[in-house]
């Protein structure tokens, strides 16, 4: 299971934030959140919020510390980027294959 996480520099809410991604399933993520006890509500079309005061639980857990920009690219590679306004609801939790393309 290989979860990554971009540093606390997205302000939002008085906080700042960092995106927990998966770069093989929704599924793998929500099970990497649910473990950390990270609520279902933080996660986001592809990706969980995580307050700044959560960020160093998530790499001691195991996820990647990788920059912002490689989290985007690495949803991308996997297919799982969804962006804002994008359909799809409820197939968060589907697999997608690694070598399917996306233009969104």
């Amino acid at each position: 299971m290989t979860v990554y996480i971009d540093p606390p520099t997205w302000p939002g809410h008085g906080r700042l934030w960092s995106h927990l991604v998966s770069d093989v399933s929704y599924a793998e993520l929500h099970a990497f959140a649910a473990a950390l006890g990270v609520p279902r509500r933080a996660f986001e079309r592809d990706h969980y919020d995580l307050p700044a005061q959560r960020y160093a639980d998530a790499v001691s857990a195991g996820a990647l510390e990788v920059g912002s920009r490689e989290v985007v690219r690495l949803l991308h590679a996997a297919g799982l980027r969804r962006r804002k306004g994008s359909t799809g609801a409820g197939s968060e939790s589907r697999p997608r294959a690694r070598s399917q393309s996306r233009s969104s």
